[in-house]
């Protein structure tokens, strides 16, 4: 049986990690972390946004890397 993810609020979440919301709002909005969209707001994937700062940019740009995109490859 899968895990289901646990979704919080923008504020829920900044209280968590200790963050300001407007930081937690750009992670969101820079796609650097898990969410979904509800109306107007967002729920945030807690578990993505610790992961995230754990591992920092490096785990990002990992994962940007990986995907199925064509790119320009230098000569």
């Amino acid at each position: 049986m899968e895990k289901i993810p646990t979704m919080k609020s923008i504020s829920e979440c900044s209280e968590i990690v200790g963050l300001a919301k407007y930081h937690v709002r750009r992670l969101v909005l820079q796609g650097k972390v898990k969410y979904v969209r509800s109306g107007s707001k967002y729920l945030v994937n807690v578990d993505s946004l610790i992961e995230y700062l754990n591992s920092g940019e490096a785990q990002a740009e990992v994962e940007e890397q990986n995907t199925n995109k064509i790119r320009k490859v230098g000569i």
